[in-house]
């Protein structure tokens, strides 16, 4: 049974992993760490112990692939405009109890496996065949498929597509280093503004705090960064909270790094809270300001002002957008003003 799975096209042996003995090995990708005895998953469902050796199950194994405009991810200062071809599988570190794409992040390969097989390069035909720009990792974590992430975004980067992923950032250093030599941009996703007792509570993270190094040493490594945070109302919203997160982003990272505030909406295991009042994002959006940044936008309330990218300098719209979709560039091809010739920080 064993050599059976070992042959299988998605079963690949993982990397950033060591033997602590005794048949057991602990994962080294996420900050998880998983101590993982032989026969069983770690936290994110698709890793697994075979023999005293750490296997990804999951590579290649394609639960979605879609063309999408680059907004949806949210990217709206790399590549605007763009189409990526966004591709999951099953599985995450996380065990976020609001969850939008539940049916494929939290589902454990105990309870069975599916997907549709493709290598890198099928993939990546498949993207050129579809005119697609380049890649976004996403729908569910994509750390849990570092490896067929990473073989992917190599190839690709060689044929000429670029690469972005979605991502909670629980990445070891090390992982985050390897990965960054292939990975043009990432959309780092945090929560309830980074809250301790918020990601202990409805995500099952003890501590978000290494969170910040990677996402450090990603953009130190010249990954394009942009930042959002989901604001659950009651629960997740606190003003501290994403004033500190913003005066981290400002402090450590740059002020023109844009944030995305995002709307909450009833899902899985959280259909008893309401949407997010959009005042509160109004607010939340006035507090991160404050902190000095200078891109801060409102995620899932489509037609609303910020939605646009203003002009740091002269407050003119630099890009008009409505949802996923740019409506109007005032930009020249290097990416400055056309009123006042401000540079931005936007990756055309």
């Amino acid at each position: 049974m064993k050599m059976e799975l070992l042959q299988r096209k998605h079963v690949r042996e993982a990397k950033h992993w060591i033997s602590v003995g005794n048949n057991i090995v602990e994962c080294r990708l996420c900050y998880r760490r998983c101590r993982i005895a032989a026969g069983r998953f770690g936290v994110c469902g698709v890793r697994k112990n075979i023999s005293g050796r750490l296997y990804s199950l999951v590579y290649g194994l394609l639960t979605a692939a879609n063309i999408d405009p680059i907004e949806k991810k949210p990217l709206y200062h790399f590549k605007p405009s763009s189409r990526v071809l966004s591709i999951s599988t099953v599985g995450c570190n996380f065990f976020c109890s609001f969850c939008q794409n539940y049916e494929i992040s939290q589902f454990r390969l105990e309870k069975g496996l599916y997907g549709k097989y493709y290598s890198p390069e099928e993939i990546v035909e498949a993207a050129l065949y579809y005119k697609a720009d380049g890649f976004s990792y996403t729908y569910n974590e994509p750390i849990v498929f570092y490896e067929y992430m990473y073989d992917t975004a190599n190839l690709a980067g060689k044929r000429g597509l670029f690469n972005t992923m979605v991502t909670n950032g629980y990445l070891e250093l090390d992982a985050a280093e390897e990965l960054s030599r292939v990975m043009d941009a990432a959309t780092v996703d945090f929560k309830g503004g980074a809250n301790k007792d918020f990601y202990r509570k409805y995500m099952g993270v003890q501590d978000p705090e290494p969170i910040f190094q990677t996402v450090e040493l990603l953009y130190e490594k010249g990954v394009f960064i942009e930042i959002t945070n989901l604001v659950i109302p009651k629960l997740g919203d606190k003003a501290e909270d994403v004033k500190k997160l913003s005066k981290w982003i400002a402090e450590r990272l740059s002020p023109e790094v844009p944030l995305h505030l995002l709307r909450f909406h009833p899902d899985y295991k959280m259909l008893h809270v309401p949407p997010t009042p959009v005042e509160t994002l109004e607010e939340l959006a006035r507090v991160a300001r404050d902190e000095g940044l200078q891109y801060v936008y409102l995620g899932n309330v489509w037609g609303h002002k910020l939605e646009n990218t203003y002009c740091p300098h002269c407050g003119s719209i630099a890009i008009r957008r409505y949802g996923f979709y740019v409506e109007e560039v005032n930009l020249d091809k290097t990416a400055r003003c056309k009123k006042c010739g401000h540079k931005l920080n936007i990756k055309l």
